[in-house]
This record gives C-alpha cells, sequence and structure tokens, in this order.
C-alpha cells in the first residue's frame, strides 16, 4: 500500500466519494410512503427521466474500465485512431434520437428484445434476449469489473487482491442497483459523470503537465508528446486514420477510413441504438423531446472522451519508452516507479506515478465512477431482459408487479455471482482488452443492424427473413473469423453485413404471409421517393468507387493515390454503400409496396420531426467532429 503514492488526502477523496454514492443510491431505492414499486417503476424509472438526467446516464452507463483501461491501453498500443469509437458515436447519436428512438417510444417498449416480440415472432424475441444476456453476462460485466481490478490493483500497489477488488466492485455497484433499480442507476449516474468526467480531465492535465516540467503547463507536454511522435519514423501514434503501410498491426484493430465509413458505424448503431443497458436510459425518458435532448447532450460529452481516456495513453506510451526526451523527468521533476507490461497497464501506470497528491484521489473516484456506474446499469438491463423477456413470457405471464420485481433483483445478483466466477478465466491473459470486446460484441452486430434496423423502419420486413437471420449472425462471424483471421474485424464485420442484409431481402420478397398495406400518404410518398433517390445514387457510387479501386489494385496499378487509398482502408467504402442502400431500400418500397408485413410497425415521418434546438446541437456536433478529423488526419 505504501507504494501507491497515496496520501491521506486521496484516502479522504475516496472514502466521501464511495459513502456518498452508497448513501445517494440507497435514498434513491427507497420506495415512498403509500407507494410500492411496479415494474415500470423498477425497470423504466417510472418514466420520469429529464434530459439532463437520460444523457448523463448514458455516459456514465457508456464509460467505464473499457475507456479508462482498455482504450487507454490502445492508445498506448496504437495511438488515436481508436478515439473514432468515440467522435463517430457522437454523430451515430444523432441518428439514433432521430430516426430509431421515436418509433421504439411509440411502442412503449421496455425492452429491445420485446420490440423483436412484437415485431416479429417470440422465437426472435427469445434468440435475441439470449444474445445479449450472454454478452451482458460473459462479456460486458466480465471486462469492466476485471480492467477495473487491474487499475485499482496497480494504483493501490495491492498485487495478488485482484479478485477481491473484483467482488468489491460488484458489491458496491449491487448495493444499490439491484434494489432501487433504474431509478437509482440513472439519478446516481448524474454524480458519477461529473466525477468521471472532471476527474479524467483534471487527470489529462496534470500527466501532461509532468510531461513539460517545472514551470511549464499541460498546452507544453502536448507539444512535447506530438513533436516527439511527428520524429518517429512512421509512428502512427498521432494519426486519427491508421495507414497499412506505416502501421500494419493498428491497421488490423482500425483499418483507416473504415472507423469512419466502415464497420464503426455497425457497431456504434448496434450499441447505441439496439443495446439494452444504453437505450434503456432514452426510453425511460419522460417524452421524446426530452430523450432526444439527452442523446445529443450526450453527444457532445462524447467528443470529449478522447482528451479523457486517449491522450493519456499516448502521453503514457512517450513517458515509459522516451523518457530522456521528457523535460520533467530529465529535471528530475518526477520519479518513475513500476513498470507497463501490457498495453492496459498504462492508464495505472500514469496515475501512480504522475498525479500529484490530492488530484491521485479524484482520479482515482473517476475511475471508480467509470466502473461502478457501467457495472449497475448492465445488472440493471440483465435483470430487465430476463425478467420481462424470458421470465414474463415463457416462465409466469400473469406475474404481478411485486414478483416481476423480485425476480428483476434475483436476477441481477445471479448475473453478478456468474461473472464474477467467469472473470479471470475469460480476461486473465488478454494485451488490449477494448479489441476484445469491440471484436467479440463485433459477432452479432451485423444480424442485429439487419433484423432490428429493418423491422423498425421496413414496412415488408418478416419473421422468416428475421429468423434465419438471428439463426445465422453467430455461425457468419465464426465463419469469416475462421477462414479470414487476419481480415481486419470490421471489414469481416462489414462482408458478414452484406450478405445477412441480402438474405434477409431475398427470404422476405419470397415470403407469401405478407398483407396489403394502406396508401402513403402523398405528401410523405413524394419525400420517400426523393430521399429514396438520393441514398441510392450515394449507395451506387460508393460501391462502384470501391468496386473501381479494387480491381485496379488486382490488375496491379502502381499509381500512388491507389495505393494509398488501399492502404487507408477504401474498401470499407462497400459496407457503407451498402448501409445507406438499406436506406433507399426502404424507402422505395415503403413509397410504392401495395404489401407489408402482418406486424409491421407504421411508418410515419411524422415521427422524425425535431426542433430547432435538435438540429442546432446536431450540427454542432458535426461541425466538431469535421474539424477534429481535419486537424488529426
Amino acid at each position: 500500500m505504501s507504494n501507491s503514492g497515496f496520501q491521506t488526502i486521496d484516502y479522504v477523496i475516496v472514502g466521501v466519494y464511495m459513502v456518498l454514492l452508497v448513501s445517494l443510491g440507497l435514498f434513491l431505492s427507497r420506495n415512498k410512503k403509500g407507494h410500492e414499486k411496479t415494474a415500470n417503476d423498477y425497470f423504466l424509472a417510472g418514466n420520469k427521466l429529464t434530459w439532463w438526467a437520460v444523457g448523463a446516464s448514458l455516459i456514465a452507463a457508456n464509460i467505464s474500465a473499457e475507456q479508462f483501461i482498455g482504450m487507454s491501453g490502445s492508445g498506448y498500443k496504437i495511438g488515436i485512431c481508436v478515439a473514432a469509437y468515440e467522435i463517430m458515436a457522437a454523430v451515430t447519436l444523432i441518428i439514433v434520437a432521430k430516426f430509431l428512438l421515436p418509433v421504439m417510444l411509440k411502442q412503449r417498449i421496455y425492452t429491445i428484445p420485446q420490440f423483436l416480440r412484437e415485431r416479429y415472432n417470440g422465437g426472435v424475441g427469445m434468440a435475441f434476449s439470449v444474445f445479449w444476456l450472454f454478452l451482458y453476462v460473459f462479456v460486458n460485466l466480465t471486462s469492466v469489473a476485471w480492467l477495473g481490478s487491474i487499475a485499482i490493483e496497480q494504483i493501490l500497489g495491492l498485487e495478488g487482491y485482484r479478485m477481491q477488488i473484483v467482488l468489491a466492485l460488484f458489491i458496491i455497484a449491487g448495493v444499490y442497483s439491484i434494489y432501487g433499480g433504474l431509478a437509482s442507476v440513472a439519478w446516481t449516474d448524474v454524480l458519477q459523470v461529473v466525477f468521471l468526467i472532471g476527474g479524467g480531465l483534471i487527470t489529462a492535465y496534470f500527466a501532461l503537465e509532468a510531461v513539460s516540467g517545472e514551470g511549464r503547463g499541460a498546452w507544453d507536454g502536448l507539444v512535447i508528446i506530438y513533436e516527439k511522435l511527428k520524429s518517429i519514423p512512421n509512428d502512427t501514434h498521432f494519426n486519427l486514420i491508421v495507414d497499412k503501410s506505416k502501421s500494419p498491426d493498428a491497421f488490423k484493430d482500425l483499418p483507416g477510413i473504415a472507423a469512419i465509413v466502415g464497420g464503426v458505424w455497425l457497431t456504434n448503431i448496434g450499441y447505441w441504438g439496439f443495446n439494452q443497458y444504453i437505450i434503456q436510459k432514452g426510453l425511460a425518458a419522460k417524452n421524446i423531446g426530452e430523450a432526444q435532448k439527452g442523446l445529443i447532450f450526450a453527444g457532445f460529452l462524447k467528443i470529449l472522451i478522447p482528451f479523457i481516456v486517449v491522450i493519456p495513453g499516448v502521453t503514457a506510451f512517450i513517458m515509459f519508452n522516451y523518457p530522456q526526451d521528457i523535460p520533467g523527468i530529465q529535471q528530475g521533476y518526477f520519479d518513475m516507479s513500476g513498470s507497463i507490461n501490457v498495453s492496459d497497464d498504462a492508464y495505472p501506470w500514469l496515475i501512480r506515478n504522475f498525479a500529484p497528491i490530492g488530484i491521485k484521489g479524484i482520479s482515482f473516484a473517476a475511475l471508480a465512477a467509470a466502473v461502478i456506474s457501467s457495472l449497475a446499469s448492465m445488472l440493471n438491463s440483465t435483470s430487465t431482459i430476463f425478467t420481462m423477456d424470458i421470465y414474463k413470457q415463457h416462465i409466469k405471464k400473469d406475474a404481478s408487479d411485486r414478483r416481476l420485481v423480485r425476480v428483476g433483483r434475483t436476477t441481477a445478483l445471479l448475473a453478478l455471482v456468474i461473472a464474477i466466477i467467469a472473470v479471470e478465466p475469460l480476461l486473465g491473459g488478454l494485451d488490449q482488452a477494448f479489441q476484445y470486446i469491440q471484436e467479440y460484441s463485433g459477432f452479432i452486430y451485423p444480424g442485429i443492424i439487419v433484423v432490428f434496423g429493418l423491422g423498425l423502419l421496413w414496412k415488408r420486413a418478416s419473421s422468416k427473413a428475421a429468423v434465419w437471420t438471428s439463426i445465422l449472425t453467430i455461425p457468419m462471424g465464426l465463419l469469416f473469423k475462421i477462414a479470414m483471421p487476419e481480415m481486419p474485424f470490421q471489414f469481416r464485420m462489414g462482408y458478414v453485413f452484406i450478405i445477412l442484409f441480402v438474405i434477409f431481402v431475398a427470404i422476405t420478397f419470397v415470403d407469401n404471409t405478407k398483407v396489403e398495406t394502406e396508401k402513403a400518404d402523398e405528401a410523405d410518398r413524394k419525400k420517400m421517393l426523393k430521399w429514396g433517390r438520393i441514398t441510392l445514387f450515394f449507395a451506387l457510387f460508393f460501391i462502384l468507387a470501391a468496386a473501381i479501386h479494387k480491381i485496379l489494385l488486382v490488375s496491379g496499378s502502381t499509381n500512388e493515390w491507389i495505393l494509398y487509398l488501399e492502404n487507408i482502408g477504401f474498401e470499407a467504402f462497400f459496407f457503407f454503400g451498402s448501409l445507406i442502400f438499406s436506406v433507399s431500400l426502404f424507402l422505395f418500397s415503403n413509397a410504392n409496396s401495395q404489401y407489408k408485413d402482418k406486424k409491421a410497425v407504421p411508418f410515419e415521418l411524422a415521427l422524425f420531426k425535431t426542433d430547432r434546438g435538435f438540429a442546432i446541437g446536431s450540427f454542432g456536433i458535426c461541425l466538431l467532429v469535421t474539424l477534429i478529423y481535419i486537424l488529426l488526419w
């Protein structure tokens, strides 16, 4: 413990934070006099969340040890290109807020699998309930707890106590989330997001200040890091777009412009649009306006995350590998202790060595906030899916609210126990846990996008097509993984998406269970045809451009431009074009088709209208993202 560098003030800060968090969580968990929690209270916070609670809870659920430890580790190893997940997520939140969430809220659903059950059939809903439960318990809960324990173990010098730390994290998250439900999770997340954003920015500031040396500031430190990286031949640590010819290892994880127009869209739409523990916050909002404002607020917060977690990872890379070029170290301003054995050691190493007294406690509280808030959200959503989609539908259909709440609490407790047992065997030997999470989540995202997206927006989408797509999703991902292990997983996701999309559409058009549909309003029909033509043009343009480039490459072209496009992943436009083509398909079909699936969701353009505030916020996010890519291409 003496090696941690923590002083009394650091322990006091952490102690006060933990007491404040648990006390607030328990206070919010209480039943109001004369009112017993209903299923809506427990699983959807009584639909009382305001926009700032929605946005804060989204970010608190999303930002966890995956980012602080895993993404920092990836920043250490491959550079700021990993920030693409965060930057593009901000744009994705606009899409989800405008086009997906309004339909979900109109359907008044508790869970994402519930939508599938009502839109298609019970088999599809059950399949995705099981998908999500396995993903939450064996990937999300385990990875967040494991990465958090790594950080705490190293920061506090508690080597050998990792599993005890995992247990402590689960207990703290479970104390209030299991009893209080989503209301406790969401409102405590407002406190948590203040700590994790504020503490994260403070940590990054002092790490950069440590680089610059005595009497200089964080900006000077950032300039030193940037200039040092640019002096290293073929280093891509400070490039958002990875060039395969310069960094083939980094390209495998983030293949160039695929981070803008490739598989990252499948990951982000799947995660932000159809992931229960994320979208559940939007479903619990007071109304659609509050939900949409909450997602825009979250979008702005997401743009801050690379500065909180990725820049510290890059900073640790230079400090650890090139200490002779760091003024702060050369002046004896700081003493380095410990080592970085795997990439995910970077963030704990940075806090332990370069955060001043007092700031260590704030940094630790930020990390704890990130871990605990994510675990609490995952536990709540795991219980929601099992209770509402499996127990209520297949075990006891007439269950009372009291019984549903009890089952929800029991399910969360069991998920916690299973995750504790599974965590070390699954994650014990990984170097970059963040990439593990992205790749293995990617096995189900292509199918999720096809089944959920078309089910929401395409009137013809059939149950039979959804069943077969669900069945083929994981086998297709495994087949591509085995057959092409060296292909970047974002490319594999893209090809799996294209195949599943073709299969889904083909089965839908040969399915005879369709029924006649009412004619679309003429004004709506004209708008759909207009946007159908626009999206079709761009879809064909991107697909043909990628095809022509590939033909020229295969034919042996040595043109410098052609080779450069290959090295930055121009192939990704196949997938982007296909995604846009799927939009064109449902727009033309919804406008012209005389048929629909018997369980189709009404497609009303009025649902997608937003106010001026939403438009301004969306423009602001897009402008910031554009500037970041221009500056850091």
